[in-house]
C-alpha cells in the first residue's frame, strides 16, 4: 500500500518544464518542426506558443492542427525580449525552455538538460549542443556548443568563431561553464529568469541572450553547456545574417550590454576601443562596396548615444557588476582569428577550458 501511494506520487517530484515558442509569422517552421516538439517525453511538460502579432496564418494552423496546445496572442510584435518577457510572465513551471521555431528537437533531449541543472544547484541556466539542420555535421552559428565572449565583448562559440563553423567531432562533448546560452534553445530556471528581470525589452532583438546570462552570472549563478542534449536549428529564419536591421541591432544592443554590465575604468576602455575597430570595420566595408553595412553600424553607435543620454531608463540593469564571469576570454578573439589565422575555439581558448 505505501510502496503503491510513493510511486504515484514520483512524476509529481519531477520539476515542471514549459517548452515556450515564440512565433511571428512562422507558419511553415510550425508546421516542419512542432510536431516533433510535441512528442518530446517528459512527464510534467507543457508546450506554449506566444504568438507576436502574426499576419500569417499562424494561430489558425495551431487551432486546427494541435488544440491540445496553448496559445498565448498578442496584437503586435514586441520582438524576441519583450514578447517572452509579457510570455512568461504567463506561465508557470520550474523550468522554461525558450525554443525557436525552427528547431528540430531530437528524441529524449529533454532529460539531459533538466539533469544536468538539478544536479547542480548553481546552474541557472543551460543549452543543448546546436548542430545545422541544413548540413547536420556541423555547429550551427546561434550558439554551437556554447558561447563565450572576449575581453572586447565580442561573442564567439564553441565550434564557431565568426562565421566559420566546425565540424561536430566530438570535441565539446562535456559539459563546462560557458558564458552565454543561446536563445534558440535557451533552458532556464523559470525563479533566475525573473530573478534577473527577464530580457532587456528595449534590445528588441539579439544578444539579449548574452545580456540576460551576463546578468545571471553577475547573480552568481553559473551557465553551461548540455552536449548530451543534441537539437538541429535551421537560424536566420526571421532576419537571415548580412540583413543590414540585423547588423544594426548586433553592434547597438552589443555596446548598450557592455555599458550595463560593466564598470570602472575597464567599460571605458573596452568602449572606446571597440568604436575605433567598429569604424575600421564600417569604412573597410564601405571601400568594398557595401554601405549598407556602413550605414548600419553608423546607425547603432549613434542609436547607443540615444540611448546613454535618453533612454537608460528603458532597460535593465545588473544588480550587481563584481563577480567573476566564466567564459570569458581575456584576449581579442578579432586578432587571434583575422590576424593569426587560429579559426577553431579549440585553437584561441587554453585546451584546459575547451571541454
Amino acid at each position: 500500500m505505501h510502496t503503491l501511494f510513493f510511486e504515484s506520487l514520483q512524476p509529481m517530484m519531477i520539476p515542471s518544464v514549459a517548452i515556450v515558442i515564440l512565433n511571428w509569422n512562422g507558419k511553415k517552421y510550425l508546421e516542419q518542426f512542432l510536431p516533433g516538439v510535441v512528442q518530446t517525453r517528459y512527464d510534467r511538460l507543457q508546450v506554449v506558443v506566444a504568438d507576436n502579432g502574426s499576419t500569417d496564418e499562424s494561430v489558425r494552423y495551431l487551432e486546427q492542427s494541435f488544440p491540445g496546445i496553448r496559445i498565448i496572442r498578442f496584437g503586435e510584435n514586441h520582438g524576441f525580449a519583450k514578447g517572452y518577457n509579457l510570455a512568461l510572465e504567463q506561465v508557470a513551471a520550474d523550468y522554461y525552455l525558450l525554443l525557436n521555431s525552427d528547431v528540430q528537437v531530437t528524441e529524449g533531449f529533454m532529460k539531459p538538460l533538466v539533469d544536468l541543472l538539478e544536479g547542480d544547484v548553481s546552474l541557472g541556466a543551460c543549452q543543448p549542443k546546436l548542430l545545422s539542420y541544413d548540413h547536420p555535421r556541423y555547429f550551427e552559428y546561434a550558439g554551437a556548443a556554447g558561447g563565450w565572449m572576449d575581453h572586447f565583448c565580442y561573442p564567439f562559440a564553441k565550434g564557431r568563431v565568426f562565421d566559420f563553423t566546425e565540424t561536430d567531432e566530438g570535441q565539446y562533448d562535456i559539459p563546462s561553464p560557458i558564458f552565454w546560452a543561446s536563445g534558440a534553445a535557451l533552458f532556464i530556471r523559470s525563479k533566475v529568469f525573473h530573478e534577473a528581470g527577464g530580457f532587456d525589452p528595449y534590445f528588441f532583438a539579439h544578444q539579449e541572450e548574452i545580456d540576460l546570462c551576463w546578468r545571471i552570472q553577475l547573480l552568481g549563478y553559473k551557465i553551461s553547456s548540455c552536449p548530451q542534449s543534441v537539437v538541429y536549428h535551421v537560424g536566420g529564419g526571421t532576419l537571415p545574417r548580412g540583413n543590414s536591421l540585423k547588423t544594426y541591432l548586433n553592434f547597438r544592443n552589443n555596446h548598450i550590454m557592455m555599458y550595463k554590465n560593466m564598470y570602472g575604468w575597464r567599460r571605458l576602455y573596452v568602449i572606446v576601443l571597440r568604436a575605433i575597430l567598429d569604424g575600421i570595420s564600417a569604412f573597410k566595408s564601405l571601400l568594398g562596396g557595401d554601405g549598407g553595412y556602413f550605414v548600419a553600424v553608423a546607425s547603432a553607435h549613434l542609436s547607443f548615444v540615444k540611448w546613454m543620454l535618453t533612454d537608460q531608463k528603458k532597460s535593465i540593469f545588473p544588480k550587481n557588476k563584481k563577480k567573476p564571469l566564466l567564459g570569458l576570454l581575456k584576449k581579442n578573439i578579432a586578432w587571434a582569428h583575422f590576424v593569426k589565422g587560429k579559426k577553431k575555439f579549440s585553437e584561441i581558448v587554453d585546451k584546459e577550458v575547451t571541454n
